[in-house]
C-alpha cells in the first residue's frame, strides 16, 4: 500500500511550498519558473482569462512579460498530502491587504531529478 503523509515526505514538499511562497512574495519571478516542472505538459491556471497557460514556456513567458506585481498575502488553512515519495498536493487559502476576496490555490508537485516541482496549479477568488 502506498504511503499517505510520510513525515519525511511531507517536510520536504512543505520546504518546497515554502520557496515557492517566498519566492512569489518577493517578485522572484526566476525562483518561482524554476519551481514549475519545465516540461510542456505543465498548467497553470490563474484568476484571469488571460491566465490559462499550458507547458513551463507560456508559464515561464507569462511572469516575466507581468513583471512585477505585489504578492504579499496571508495564508490560510493550508493543506498538504503526499502520496507515496514522489507526489503530493498543497492547498491554500488567501487573502491580500486589498482586498475582501478569499483566493484559493492548488498546486500538484511532483518529485524529479531537479527536486519538487509544480506540474500543476490552479489560483481563484471567491468573496469572503
Amino acid at each position: 500500500m502506498m504511503p499517505i503523509d510520510d513525515p519525511k515526505v511531507v517536510l520536504e514538499l512543505l520546504t518546497a511550498f515554502e520557496a515557492y511562497e517566498r519566492a512569489l512574495t518577493q517578485n522572484d519571478i526566476e525562483a518561482v519558473n524554476g519551481l514549475f516542472w519545465n516540461d510542456p505538459r505543465t498548467v497553470r491556471f490563474g484568476t484571469r482569462e488571460a491566465e490559462r497557460q499550458y507547458g513551463h514556456a507560456t508559464i515561464a513567458e507569462f511572469r516575466l512579460r507581468r513583471g512585477a506585481v505585489n504578492q504579499n498575502r496571508k495564508l490560510q488553512h493550508q493543506r498538504i498530502t503526499t502520496f507515496g515519495t514522489d507526489f503530493g498536493v498543497t492547498t491554500t487559502e488567501f487573502q491580500t491587504a486589498a482586498s475582501d476576496k478569499i483566493g484559493r490555490q492548488t498546486q500538484i508537485w511532483i518529485r524529479t531529478q531537479q527536486g519538487w516541482k509544480i506540474a500543476s496549479a490552479h489560483v481563484s477568488f471567491g468573496m469572503a
